[in-house]
């Protein structure tokens, strides 16, 4: 019995060698804990996903609560992160972000949110739009090398601020008289229903007897400030 299985195990050692080349068990060795940590990552990126929807859309805190303002901008920011990288026909935008020390302010915290999408979402249409512009136009005075948005709080003795900034190509001051209507857009048509900030603008003033401000020179970029009463 035993010269019998000596004998099979030697003529099956040249079958188990050439499959053990053939799926490359050193590569799978060695390739299997990074899988493990890739798994790992993935999984903790889906929770932080899964966390900043639940903190930008507020949806068990439909009454004015509590609330810190930098976690409602990073949900935000977090949910626009696929917008922000760079893709094959444009660089990247870089988000720079000076955060001063900040009480929580009572507030709508999801039409707070709304209103930070709204402002960001806007820049990033903006930059995109100027560097198709600078890619494609030979004319264009206006070149974005490093296209950013900037997000700044500050606080004084009776309001938390926020300033939104892109450096884009900016707006004249005729669209700026406009920039709040109902249904005005400077979009192209199917791109922009001319609501967002529009909606934004009562948010801020109405629901939160603040102020939203749009402050922009054509060529030099555009910033929105917030303001919201302690």
């Amino acid at each position: 019995t035993t010269e019998i299985y000596t004998l099979s195990l030697h003529d099956a050692l040249p079958i188990l060698q050439e499959e053990i080349e053939a799926i490359d068990i050193d590569f799978l060795v060695s390739d299997l804990p990074k899988l493990m940590k890739s798994m790992m990552v993935g999984a903790d990126r889906i929770r932080e996903i899964v966390q900043s929807l639940r903190t930008f859309s507020r949806l068990d805190e439909a009454e004015m609560k509590t609330v810190d303002i930098h976690d409602g901008i990073e949900s935000t920011l977090m949910i626009l992160q696929h917008r922000l990288k760079g893709k094959h026909e444009h660089h990247g935008i870089e988000v720079i972000k000076q955060y001063e020390n900040l009480p929580e302010v009572v507030c709508f915290a999801g039409q707070l949110n709304q209103v930070f999408m709204n402002l960001l979402a806007n820049a990033i249409d903006v930059l995109e739009e100027s560097m198709i512009d600078c890619q494609y136009s030979a004319d264009n005075h206006h070149v974005i090398k490093k296209p950013q948005i900037r997000i700044v709080t500050t606080i004084d003795k009776h309001h938390i601020m926020v300033k939104i900034a892109d450096n884009g190509k900016g707006m004249p001051e005729s669209v700026q008289h406009e920039i709040f209507q109902p249904f005005f857009t400077t979009k192209p048509e199917g791109k922009g229903t001319g609501l967002g900030l529009s909606i934004s603008h009562q948010i801020i003033t109405e629901n939160h007897g603040g102020n939203l401000q749009c402050i922009s020179c054509s060529g030099k970029g555009t910033e929105f400030l917030i303001q919201i009463p302690l």
